[in-house]
């Protein structure tokens, strides 16, 4: 196959935490749980054994996500905002953009346009193939978009674009994670 069907468009910071949550997965996680799945397959009776159930379906959730992020990370299309752009490229809307947009009403808003896996909606981070990132693809300062959005049309006008550093929240263990309780690394820096 030549062409991969769906492009992951990601940041490097955004593919760095799929990264670590993976590696967190395999290395921790995963056997923290076949740890528990076996002592509990010692104690007896598996059909009975809630122990047992629980951690069996817990590992195949694991493994399920570590696939998943397996795909993502193998499909990745790394696209760093802060690389040097020429032309239209640097002052119109792509991946990697954040923008500044007012409504009709005047109310501005700014949104980082990123991947699917580093939405954030709390930090205005929007995936690149939402609604509003597409109405304001290869658009420039002064464009005006038109938003179609399920149950509203709205006019938005361009204010700024620009490519800087988009902070994605790095990966954090879970609380109540199977690994929890061993020794944590420190952390070198």
């Amino acid at each position: 196959m030549t062409t991969k069907p769906g492009k992951n468009y990601i940041t490097p910071a955004g593919l760095q935490r799929l990264k670590d949550e993976h590696k967190f997965l395999l290395s921790r996680e995963r056997p923290a749980m076949t740890q528990v799945v076996a002592w509990a397959a010692s104690n007896g009776d598996r059909s009975e054994n809630a122990d047992y159930q629980y951690g069996k379906r817990r590992l195949r959730e694991i493994d399920r996500r570590i696939r998943f992020l397996t795909k993502r990370i193998d499909a990745a299309e790394v696209v760093d905002p802060e690389a040097p752009r020429d032309g239209r490229a640097a002052t119109h809307v792509f991946f990697g953009a954040t923008v500044r947009y007012a409504n009709a009403a005047g109310a501005e808003r700014v949104v980082s346009v990123v991947g699917v896996d580093e939405v954030d909606l709390d930090r205005n981070h929007i995936s690149w193939m939402s609604p509003l990132a597409r109405a304001l693809m290869k658009s420039g300062p002064g464009d005006c978009v038109v938003l179609h959005a399920p149950g509203t049309t709205e006019q938005l006008q361009i204010l700024e674009v620009r490519y800087e550093r988009i902070p994605v929240e790095p990966f954090r263990e879970p609380p109540g994670a199977e690994s929890a309780p061993k020794t944590r690394h420190r952390s070198g820096g």
